[in-house]
């Protein structure tokens, strides 16, 4: 896999050539979505699997061709939003200032305020813009914009927006919309990678950026040991407490200290592994041309391990999972630091989807032994 960064704007974005692999790449990220997203794994998207992508574009545009048609049968989500509208009978309430101008200017028309429950809200409109963008994209195949056209019909009240307005932190989920998570998320992969060009309204979109493949990755490990070994005890992105006391024997300082957060926390009876999922250009950095492991990155996972590891047991490992790169070093390495496992390995996404699940599970079997036998 060749690995390409190009700078634009505030954002690095990152475009993968790749030859024979390419298909197997892009299938790949199928699947990290699937487990990302359980809703994928529902018989509607199972066409999907079996499909021959060209990029990433047409995955996209796919899993949106299915999920809206699936979404339009259920109907569209609706919620209630304000409207401000001048009308000859009260509803809602007067907008007082509104109704007064209109006195003043001889209109006995009032000003209302009230909330309407409508289709044209924020989630609608989100997937209207993500569908819209990628029929105007160079990249996305004929069949998919055929596809996206017919369900872009019944979005024919929905406004558009300007994608970069959108808040996507701001959005939340119900039950009543929890169908929309995995839709938005599509939408914020389509979206935040777009790139609008000088070319009359054309748009290309970079394969993906770092930040949105880093999160896929990290996701879809924690997600794969939570489905596939249900053998452990405990399978979370857990918060790690500061092993830290202040000379009273108190612990009021702690508040100055930052939020350890580990992106996958596994755990059988009282053998912990902590796996730092690392999605980046670089495995290995150089110092006096000798290539080590990143210093940052192996001091952070050191210290999740030594404060998880408050009674110096010596049973709580630590793993720096990197998607691999092509990087003619790479590691793959263990080392006994104070008496805690420390490791760097690399997954390969490039390669069949069976090997990338053969190789996580022999990290699970590494570190707790095969499925139903105690350490």
């Amino acid at each position: 896999m060749s690995r390409q960064s190009c700078s634009t704007g505030n954002r690095i974005c990152v475009v993968y050539s790749m030859t024979k692999d390419k298909g197997i790449f892009i299938r790949n990220i199928y699947y990290m979505l699937s487990y990302a997203f359980q809703v994928l794994k529902q018989s509607n998207y199972e066409s999907i699997a079996a499909e021959d992508f060209e990029n990433v574009q047409d995955l996209f545009a796919a899993i949106l061709n299915k999920g809206v048609a699936q979404q339009l049968k259920q109907g569209l989500y609706r919620e209630y939003v304000p409207r401000n509208e001048t009308l000859a009978a009260m509803r809602g309430k007067i907008d007082m200032p509104g109704t007064i101008r209109n006195r003043v200017q001889r209109n006995q028309m009032l000003a209302c305020e009230y909330d309407e429950l409508s289709e044209n809200n924020t989630l609608n409109q989100i997937l209207k813009t993500t569908m819209f963008c990628l029929v105007r994209d160079v990249n996305v195949a004929a069949k998919q914009k055929a596809g996206l056209k017919k369900v872009l019909v019944f979005f024919g009240d929905i406004d558009l927006l300007m994608p970069s307005e959108i808040q996507w932190n701001k959005l939340h989920y119900q039950r009543n919309n929890r169908n929309y998570e995995m839709l938005l998320n599509i939408c914020c992969f389509v979206l935040d990678g777009m790139l609008q060009t000088t070319e009359k309204g054309k748009y290309r979109m970079a394969a993906f950026s770092d930040e949105h493949m880093a999160r896929l990755y990290e996701k879809f490990i924690l997600e794969y040991y939570r489905q596939n070994c249900t053998y452990l005890s405990e399978v979370r992105a857990a918060q790690i407490k500061w092993d830290v006391r202040d000379e009273n024997g108190e612990n009021t300082a702690i508040r100055f200290l930052p939020v350890m957060q580990t992106d996958i926390f596994l755990r059988k009876g009282d053998v912990v592994l902590i796996i730092d999922a690392k999605y980046c250009g670089h495995t290995l950095q150089k110092r006096f041309d000798k290539p080590t492991l990143i210093s940052g990155n192996i001091y952070q996972i050191f210290t999740y391990v030594k404060n998880q590891d408050k009674n110096h047991t010596g049973k709580v490992s630590g793993l720096l999972l990197y998607a691999r790169t092509d990087e003619d070093i790479t590691p793959d390495c263990s080392f006994n630091i104070g008496g805690n496992q420390i490791g760097a390995r690399t997954l390969d996404l490039n390669k069949d989807f069976r090997i990338i699940s053969a190789q996580l599970d022999g990290i699970a079997e590494k570190y707790f032994g095969k499925p139903g036998r105690d350490l």
